[in-house]
């Protein structure tokens, strides 16, 4: 989780702030340190960590100004880049410390990669009505509702092998709700690229583009799921 925190803060860097060349290391090294404060078992620690991490990046900005018009901009994207990656990574973790951690990583990478298959192979054979042209113009409602089924077979698919304790319910609702915000993290990943005149946010993967382009979904999915384990999961 370390390594793609740094690699998607650097892409994020290339993207959104192409002429920070020092905060770029520095910021891929601080922000991937923040994936590892769970495992102290101290939430003040993170918070710690992350207000740590906000003042010292606006005391870095703030005295590194390149021009004044475009500061602002500048910090936010610096401190989105903290919120978006290591951030939303750091619920991978802490949901790997709950009682069926391994189980539930597993049921994240099915609702991800099945809605990922079947929106693609529904929403090419039946997609006529567009999902959300503006940010992205090729997906559709039909392959978006295509894309839920996917997660609804990942998760009962789990459930009836390597994961008995998922009830139908969990089943369903993970599967709906997760798909759904994973998608919208798609989307999100989407946004980011076209406002700042990208197709990918990287070409560390051949043919994929960048590590943010294969886990965009997963960075939305993260949080939800670990939410859903700690609030309603019964098992």
């Amino acid at each position: 989780m370390a390594l793609f925190s740094a690699i998607g803060i650097a892409e994020f860097y290339r993207m959104a702030l192409p002429e920070r060349r020092l905060e770029l290391p520095l910021a891929a090294l601080s922000g991937s340190a923040l994936i590892f404060i769970p495992l102290a078992g101290n939430d003040t620690l993170l918070l710690s960590g992350i207000g740590l991490l906000f003042i010292g990046f606006s005391l870095l900005f703030l005295f590194r100004v390149r021009t004044i018009d475009t500061a602002a901009r500048e910090v936010a994207f610096a401190m989105l880049a903290f919120l978006y990656i290591p951030f939303l990574l750091i619920h991978l973790v802490q949901l790997r410390q709950t009682t069926f951690g391994i189980q539930w990583l597993l049921v994240i990478m099915l609702i991800v990669m099945t809605n990922d298959s079947a929106a693609y192979y529904s929403g090419s054979a039946f997609g006529k009505h567009r999902l959300y042209p503006l940010v992205s113009p090729k997906k559709s409602i039909e392959g978006a509702v295509g894309g839920l089924f996917g997660s609804l077979s990942g998760t009962l698919l789990a459930k009836f092998t390597f994961f008995p304790q998922l009830t139908l319910t969990d089943a369903a609702a993970t599967a709906l709700i997760v798909g759904m915000v994973g998608q919208a993290g798609d989307l999100f990943e989407s946004l980011l690229k076209r406002s700042f005149g990208v197709k990918d946010s990287g070409t560390i993967i051949p043919g994929h583009g960048g590590v943010l382009d294969r886990i965009d979904s997963i960075l939305f999915a993260a949080p939800i799921t670990y939410y859903y384990v700690l609030f309603f999961f019964r098992g």
